[in-house]
């Protein structure tokens, strides 16, 4: 016995599409202002207590960004994918890798923007 789509009930809704606002922001804002944005991104994301952006932090503060309608293992894989060094959270530099990985347009100005995003790391440890 077959089902009719009608029996079938409501099509699924489309996955929600990402849209790239990087280029935009670093037209707008200039490489400086664009790192600096994204540095206020990872500072609202971070444990306050580690300086990290750390499971917990991320699902408490995804809502800020906009990434409310992320589950668990959405979030883990968003972990895992920007964690380069193995240790399960998020470093400043890795959330600004990150960030410029999910941003096709940006990948090609990347090295530029990751230079200034390191000399700005540097700045903020040494103080």
């Amino acid at each position: 016995m077959g089902s009719s789509p009608a029996s079938r009930g409501p099509a699924p809704a489309p996955a929600p599409s990402f849209h790239d606002y990087l280029p935009g922001m670093a037209e707008k804002l200039g490489r400086d202002g664009l790192i600096g944005e994204l540095c206020k991104g990872f500072r609202l994301l971070m444990d306050e207590d580690k300086g990290v952006i750390t499971f917990d932090s991320l699902k408490r503060n995804a809502a800020l960004l906009g990434l409310h309608g992320l589950g668990d293992d959405d979030l883990l894989s968003m972990l895992r994918e920007g964690d380069f060094d193995g240790d399960g959270v998020l470093s400043q530099m890795e959330f600004c890798v990150l960030m410029f990985r999910l941003s096709p347009e940006l990948m090609e100005d990347a090295e530029s923007f990751l230079e200034d995003a390191l000399e700005q790391e540097l700045k903020a440890f040494r103080r």
